[in-house]
């Protein structure tokens, strides 16, 4: 459950180069928002890989995602150890079947920042949260997203777009374990029910509210 929690979060040199350097983010801001607005809705399948810091693997699972934005996601992994992540905008929750457990958190500035959420969030508050750089390799547009804050849940994010369409994620945390997200199957622009982001759990379930 750590590990889904954390899925779940360098100054500019002087004169011209300060300039050049300014001038060359907002392009990749740019750039980068125009490509996360254009999917105001999305579905599809995940395979993710955890590594700790000395490349040994930690946790290997697989599932299915929804969003809307903004601030709508939804985020089931279904094996090997079934989990469930929904948030609302205001609030988010955290089920685990296995140890019939829920636990509610409200959606603050720390929790905004998360990778996940990152994809169906507010991209306005992209320039603001991030400092973002970009690279380019045939129909395979890559960005370095390094969090201002520190008080976040990550050290880096590389987001990776495939033909103009969101294909996979890096994520290295604050004690250098490392995220790999592969995206697959994703649709974009779908209908989808907000039902989706709404979750009553089963009778006996125990609550945690943080």
């Amino acid at each position: 459950m750590k590990i889904l929690r954390t899925f779940f979060l360098a100054l500019l040199t002087l004169g011209i180069f300060q300039t050049v350097a300014i001038a060359n983010d907002n392009t990749d801001i740019m750039q980068l928002t125009k490509l996360l607005e254009q999917a105001k809705s999305m579905t599809g399948n995940f395979s993710q890989v955890t590594l700790d810091v000395t490349g040994t693997r930690l946790q290997e699972t697989n599932g299915e995602l929804a969003l809307k934005r903004p601030g709508l996601f939804r985020w089931h992994t279904s094996s090997p150890n079934e989990q469930l992540l929904i948030s609302d905008n205001n609030r988010i929750w955290l089920y685990d079947p296995d140890l019939e457990q829920l636990t509610i958190q409200k959606m603050d500035q720390r929790m905004s920042h998360t990778p996940a959420l990152l994809l169906s969030g507010n991209v306005s508050k992209i320039q603001k949260d991030f400092k973002i750089t970009s690279k380019q390799a045939g129909k395979l547009t890559s960005f370095l997203l390094l969090p201002k804050d520190k008080d976040t849940m990550f050290n880096s994010l590389s987001l990776t777009f495939l033909d103009n369409t969101v294909n996979s994620m890096i994520l290295v945390d604050n004690v250098g374990q490392r995220t790999s997200i592969v995206f697959k199957n994703i649709k974009m622009n779908v209908a989808v029910d907000n039902k989706l982001f709404k979750f009553n759990p089963p009778k006996g379930t125990d609550i945690i509210k943080e």
